[in-house]
């Protein structure tokens, strides 16, 4: 049985961290707080990342922050009796804003009842000193998790794909969160145009040295009114296969550090906005596959790490 395990799972899972770290069941509350990026209002860019559907949200109205947390509550709640909470500031670049409309949004949260901490999702170049110094402060007092979007740690294809910054930003970046003993998250994306199978996983290996406690694995989705979706109708590129993309997975937990939480390692795209690959829709499918995958190999996360 793999170390951080006590069911079939040969990998850190998320459930697992949080039940053994709050001995309870904990439920992330997505949150839009209506932030915008600086890839979308050209501060470093137009459009955002190629796969991005600006300002996307599961909510399709402008629902006020504290409702959106109330009705998400009800949801998890009605699942998960009993649960703890953390708010997760998902929609675009959450760090992004003056620092008092950050403090507004986050300590509205934080104020809820079973609310431990906040995950907030944002971008490596958009993290100030001064909000810096503010999360420091977050983190001396409540849970706090720092995801920050990386996809590829290869230069073509962060060109590509508009990122509109570089690797070594988000290095520094990490290295100072980590200087502030502030929890880091990486999201990286699979199956990006042109990106081979190596690439995919050396991007993996890469991480697994760093001083990060998390990653998300993502499938590339292609939604309809992105960017991504009219490079694909126009010049079509290769999508990764369920097979390919569990083959691959398998091989990027074997290289990741057995200490680094796995928070997620497939998407969740709305269905009647995916344009490819469909199979991504059949999540239990692509979840029983890997869990499939490592049994078959004898295999489990960690087991291919080296410094």
């Amino acid at each position: 049985m793999f170390k951080y395990s006590n069911t079939n799972k040969r990998y850190y899972t998320l459930d697992y961290y949080y039940k053994h770290k709050f001995s309870s069941k904990v439920a992330k509350i997505n949150l839009d707080a209506n932030f915008t990026c600086p890839n979308i209002d050209g501060k470093k860019g137009f459009g955002g990342c190629i796969y991005c559907l600006n300002g996307s949200s599961d909510f399709k109205e402008n629902v006020p922050l504290l409702e959106q947390f109330q009705i998400r509550k009800g949801i998890m709640l009605n699942k998960w009796p009993n649960s703890k909470l953390i708010g997760y500031f998902q929609a675009n670049t959450n760090t992004y804003d003056k620092l008092e409309k950050l403090k507004e949004r986050y300590e509205l949260i934080l104020k809820q009842k079973d609310v431990i901490g906040l995950s907030i999702a944002t971008r490596a170049d958009s993290i100030s000193d001064e909000v810096l110094d503010y999360l420091t402060e977050l983190n001396n007092r409540t849970y706090l998790t720092i995801e920050l979007g990386l996809q590829t740690i290869h230069d073509e294809t962060a060109k590509l794909i508009n990122r509109c910054h570089t690797l070594d930003c988000f290095y520094n970046m990490v290295h100072k969160l980590r200087e502030r003993n502030i929890d880091v998250v990486v999201h990286i994306i699979n199956g990006l145009p042109n990106e081979t199978k190596d690439m995919m996983i050396e991007t993996v290996k890469y991480l697994s040295n760093l001083d990060i406690q998390g990653i998300k694995i993502h499938m590339l989705s292609i939604v309809k009114n992105t960017k991504l979706a009219h490079m694909y109708k126009d010049n079509p590129f290769k999508i990764l296969s369920m097979d390919e993309y569990i083959d691959i997975v398998c091989d990027q937990i074997e290289y990741l550090r057995e200490d680094i939480v796995i928070h997620r390692l497939t998407g969740d795209p709305i269905k009647e906005e995916l344009i490819e690959p469909s199979w991504i829709l059949n999540k239990i499918s692509v979840l029983n596959g890997i869990d499939k995958e490592l049994k078959r190999r004898n295999t489990y996360q960690g087991i291919k790490y080296k410094k």
